[in-house]
């Protein structure tokens, strides 16, 4: 009788289901905002409610969707390395890099071990373990807001998000390859020789021809095209040698950050990609969620979520945890690492996506539902935890030495990850 009733409702004209799509962003970040959840949330859940597992609004297989997602995704891992403050990670480079060891290396550790213990193959079990990885810098806007900017335990931690996020895409480059075709020595040799070739033509052949392109000031639509023209060549070269588009799109973020840096048109393609495809991505995956088969996992597969979640918030302490005793740090400044580096959002969500969507010769997933499953219970769980830990935490750090401060941030530095995006 629920299927009869919902019958009209899976035969909606493409005009309507575009209103239901633009009703959805234009409501559901504001609310979040209201009640203090990212938006990734919120559009997580409209997807399940109008997609083929709820109201069945949304088609099972809708090209458009599709289409927008995939570039919501693309520019998701773009502006995330555009945005990377390379001039903060540099002013603290060996201190960022081993904090950003230790809250990669544990993490991973935690989730090849959860991995193992679930039955995954070492394969899926290193997968799960770089899910766990790398983090999201969402409380850092609450740090800016109470003025500890300038914490140098802010500062490694915001730097060790390039060593995480670069090291755990490089995982999953690695991982993906061996699953679909197998673990070959002189196969996975050739693989990681065309990454060795691959990554530096990037960051820095792209890179030159980026910075060529943008120093004859083109007009701001050239400069817009050209920017989705890098995130796109990067893209399809890193399909060319079997390796995932978002991880040429990131490093294009990376290697253009310097020169798109100061271009009139890198706000309007932010504003786009922010309010357009990047929701939708996050709308597409609540697609794929169905709420039996998602209660089920919990109840099914507790031991599994419970050691993700619990194995992403201990190693993410502990790790946080020997940086504070090896750098001399207060307590607080600890605290604070621990808790800006507890959110796993929208790069983890991606990146297992990605992950949930390879298969092998004989069908089967890199990670399956139950995982996938479980990375979106820890996304909302950390996406809340690690904010209101941050804001706890960083209250307590020691003001600043406005004597002793730059009067402005360094001439060039762009906007960390994290503190402006609305989605996350």
């Amino acid at each position: 009788m629920l299927d009869a009733a919902l019958e009209p409702l899976h035969r909606l004209p493409p005009l309507a289901r575009f209103s239901v799509a633009m009703l959805i962003l234009f409501t559901v970040p504001p609310l979040c905002r209201r009640v203090r959840l990212p938006a990734v949330v919120g559009l997580l859940a409209a997807g399940v409610v109008v997609g083929p597992y709820g109201l069945g609004i949304a088609p099972k297989h809708g090209e458009v969707a599709h289409f927008f997602a995939e570039i919501g995704k693309l520019l998701l891992m773009f502006f995330a390395g555009l945005e990377i403050d390379l001039v903060q990670f540099n002013r603290t480079r060996n201190r960022s890099v081993g904090f950003g060891l230790l809250t990669f290396a544990l993490p991973l550790t935690a989730g090849v071990l959860v991995g193992l213990a679930a039955g995954y193959p070492w394969v899926g079990a290193v997968l799960i373990g770089s899910l766990l990885a790398s983090h999201t810098l969402i409380g850092f806007p609450i740090v800016g807001k109470l003025g500890r900017l300038r914490n140098e335990a802010v500062t490694v931690t915001v730097g060790a998000t390039v060593f995480t996020d670069v090291a755990a895409l490089l995982v999953l480059a690695v991982c993906i390859p061996i699953h679909a075709a197998g673990f070959a020595p002189d196969t996975f040799a050739a693989r990681l020789l065309q990454l060795a070739v691959y990554v530096p033509a990037v960051l820095l052949g792209l890179g030159w021809v980026g910075r060529r392109l943008f120093a004859l000031k083109p007009t701001k639509e050239g400069q817009f095209a050209l920017m989705l023209l890098l995130v796109a060549a990067a893209a399809v070269a890193a399909e060319a040698i079997h390796l995932e588009g978002i991880i040429g799109a990131f490093l294009a973020g990376l290697a253009v950050n310097t020169a798109a840096r100061g271009s009139e048109a890198k706000h309007e393609l932010e504003f786009i990609g922010n309010h357009l495809f990047i929701p939708v991505f996050f709308v597409t995956i609540g697609f794929l969620i169905d709420l039996r088969a998602f209660a089920a996992t919990l109840v099914d597969h507790f031991w599994l979520v419970a050691g993700v979640v619990g194995g992403l918030v201990g190693s993410k302490f502990l790790a946080a945890e020997v940086a504070r005793r090896l750098y001399g740090y207060t307590r607080d400044e600890g605290l604070t690492m621990w808790s800006l580096s507890l959110p796993q959002v929208a790069a983890t969500l991606a990146a297992a996506l990605v992950a949930y969507n390879t298969t092998n010769a004989a069908g089967e997933r890199l990670i399956g539902e139950p995982v996938l499953n479980s990375v979106i219970v820890l996304l909302v769980v950390t996406s809340v935890l690690g904010p209101v830990l941050t804001e706890r935490y960083a209250r307590r750090l020691p003001p600043p030495d406005v004597s002793s401060e730059p009067a402005h941030r360094p001439a060039g530095a762009v906007v960390p990850v994290g503190e402006h995006h609305n989605l996350v």
